[in-house]
C-alpha cells in the first residue's frame, strides 16, 4: 500500500485519495469543506486536469484551477466510496 502524500493533481482518472490535508487561503478552504473536500473524506477523480472532475460523497464536482488552495491525498487502491 502506497502511503505517500501526494498533491490531488497526480492522481490519475480511476484512482481514488483519502483527503489528508486541504492548505492555502482560509476562504478558499472553507469553500472546499463545504462542498465536501476535507480532511478525511475519500474522493474518486474522474477526470484529472483543469477541469478536474471529481466524485466526492456521491456527488460530482468540477474544479477549474482557479482556487488558492492545495488538496494533499494519500492514494487509496480499489474503489471504495
Amino acid at each position: 500500500m502506497n502511503a505517500e502524500l501526494l498533491p490531488l493533481e497526480l492522481l490519475g482518472p480511476g484512482e481514488w485519495g483519502q483527503v489528508e490535508d486541504v492548505a492555502g487561503e482560509p476562504g478558499w478552504v472553507c469553500r472546499m469543506a463545504e462542498l465536501g473536500i476535507r480532511n478525511g473524506c475519500r474522493l474518486q477523480v474522474v477526470q484529472p486536469g483543469r477541469p478536474c472532475l471529481l466524485q466526492v460523497e456521491g456527488c460530482r464536482l468540477s474544479l477549474r484551477g482557479e482556487c488558492d488552495c492545495q488538496i494533499f491525498v494519500r492514494p487509496v487502491p480499489g474503489s471504495q466510496p
